[in-house]
Formats: C-alpha cells, sequence, structure tokens
C-alpha cells in the first residue's frame, strides 16, 4: 500500500470523509468513502469532527494508526484562505465564518492538512489524474449549478492574491440578462444551470431545470432549443476570452458540458473560431472533464498531495 491520503469534501448539501492511498505520478485509489447531510451537524466544529471520526474510523477498520496518514486535503466551497487554511463565509454554508479549519485539524489528527475551493481542489484532480494530465495550463470550469473555475497556468495552481483567481461567472457578458454571480447578464447567469433555468423562464415564460430544457430541446420545442442555442453562443463568448487573455492547452469543462456537449459544443466552437487569435486557439483543446462521479473524492486527496 503506497501513501495514505485523507480527504474531506465540504458541501452545502454534503460532506464526505475519504480514504485513499497513492501519487500524482502514479495515481490514487479511494479506498473507503463516508457521506452525510451537511446539515445532520449544526456547527462547523461538529461537521470537522465527524469527519475525522470517519476517517479515524475507515482508517482503524484497516488495521492502521490514524497518525500513519500523509496528510489531509479538503476541498470546500469558497469564500476561503488557502494560505491561512480557513473558510471566510461560503453562502452554502451558514455559520462557516472565519473557521480555522486546517489548524482544527492539523491539531484535531495529527498530520498536515491543506484546504482548496471545490473548483480548484476539481482543476487539480483533473490536471493530476484526468482531462488534464501531461497539460502545462489549464482551465476547468465547475458548469454546474454555478460556474467557477480552477486555473492551473504554467505548472502551478493559480489562486490569485486573495484565493479569488477564476471567479469567471461573475464575468458579464451581455448588459442584460438572466442573474447569476450577483449581476445580470453573467457568465453564470447564461451557462450555469441555475442561470440556463432562468434564461428559459425569461425567454420563453416557462419554468424548467436545466435538464428539462435540454431535454424539451431535444424532444422539438422551438424555444427550449432557443434556449440552449444562445446559451452555447455565450459559452463559446467566455471561453474566447480566456483563449485570448491566458492561451491555456487545455479548458475542461464539467457537469452539464459532459452530458450535454454534442449539442452545446458545435455552437460555441463556430464562436470560438470567429472570436479567438488563431495562434491561441490551435494549440487549445475543449474537452469534458473525465473523473465523472469520482471527481469530488479525487479533488479532496489532489489537495492533500499538493506540493507534498
Amino acid at each position: 500500500m503506497g501513501e495514505i491520503l485523507l480527504g474531506w469534501d465540504i458541501g452545502g448539501t454534503k460532506c464526505a470523509a475519504v480514504l485513499g492511498t497513492g501519487s500524482i505520478k502514479e495515481g490514487v485509489r479511494v479506498l473507503h468513502k463516508d457521506v452525510f447531510p451537511t446539515a445532520e451537524t449544526v456547527t462547523p466544529e461538529a461537521t470537522m469532527e465527524r469527519l475525522a471520526q470517519l476517517n479515524e474510523a475507515a482508517l482503524k477498520a484497516r488495521g492502521l494508526d490514524p497518525r500513519r496518514a500523509l496528510r489531509l486535503g479538503v476541498s470546500c466551497g469558497g469564500p476561503l484562505d488557502s494560505r491561512s487554511g480557513r473558510v471566510l463565509g461560503p453562502p452554502n454554508l451558514p455559520g462557516w465564518d472565519d473557521v480555522p479549519l486546517t489548524a482544527w485539524a492539523q491539531k484535531r489528527l495529527g498530520i498536515p492538512a491543506q484546504i482548496q475551493n471545490d473548483a480548484n481542489a476539481c482543476a487539480l484532480a483533473e490536471w493530476y489524474w484526468g482531462a488534464g494530465k501531461g497539460c502545462n495550463s489549464i482551465i476547468f470550469l465547475t458548469a454546474g449549478t454555478g460556474m467557477g473555475a480552477g486555473l492551473v497556468l504554467d505548472g502551478r495552481l493559480y489562486a490569485g492574491r486573495t484565493d479569488l483567481a477564476g471567479e469567471v461567472g461573475h464575468i458579464r457578458l451581455a448588459d442584460d440578462g438572466p442573474w447569476g454571480f450577483g449581476k445580470h447578464g453573467s457568465f453564470e447567469g447564461f451557462c450555469s444551470g441555475g442561470g440556463i433555468a432562468r434564461l428559459s423562464e425569461m425567454r420563453t415564460g416557462v419554468k424548467r431545470t436545466a435538464r428539462g430544457v435540454f431535454e424539451d430541446a431535444a424532444n422539438g420545442d422551438a424555444g427550449a432549443r432557443a434556449v440552449v442555442e444562445e446559451s452555447s453562443r455565450r459559452l463559446g463568448q467566455a471561453l474566447s476570452i480566456f483563449i485570448d487573455v491566458l492561451n491555456p492547452e487545455r479548458i475542461i469543462l464539467g457537469s452539464i458540458f459532459v452530458r450535454q456537449r454534442d449539442v452545446i459544443w458545435p455552437i460555441a466552437r463556430e464562436v470560438i473560431e470567429r472570436e479567438t487569435i488563431p495562434g491561441a486557439r490551435a494549440c487549445c483543446e475543449v474537452v469534458p472533464a473525465q473523473l465523472g462521479e469520482s471527481l469530488g473524492d479525487l479533488a479532496a486527496l489532489g489537495v492533500a498531495l499538493y506540493e507534498a
């Protein structure tokens, strides 16, 4: 058995305690995972204690000393300060205001701990073991309920001065449009799952989920098809900006793009071909994420290995 790694995946709906083994070079394997609803634990301290206990129980079930673990990696919604290891009041985690998570975890478990926001953590996992493997510069876009990004530039995770690099959902793509990330006409408003649902209601008057929009479009609904086309064009517009500004080798999209690539990509690609600098476009691939349902688990373990 290789190095033992612990991971915490902390979200507004559920939390997971992960036990794994492996390395960046050789890959990692999830040995055990426990999941519980976040609402079951009332305070941040109670949540962290439960995660620690689950990790310890998983280790002991395999006859392993909990302090044999190499380190803990934590993937959590932002905002947070990865340098000091503090969680700074994520909107989906009420009460998590200035929580010294890594200091608490290091004292409780007796091993080093690191934390990254969930988009950065997923970018690391896809860079190490997924669609970004072998690349020097990638952009990972969550493309789920919201829209965030993790940036790996010139072989290093780029978090920015205050861990706010990659908040691409806040970019305004139009003077008006569906609301997302605090403003109308934003990238998140046009292209996230929540945004597509709002775009549908704005353009057609019909309330439906993003999944429902794509299903109705596939069944010939003209209004839904127009919404998909508009969202896909806006995706191409945003990707064109990233390609020209950051010149990445690969842009990796999760969630919606993984499921709907055949519908979205032909429309987005037309915009990219029209809008981008040819030299930047020629060296950049746009691909779906590869790690699937394992992404959250591997993201936490990837944080444990970052700069190890």
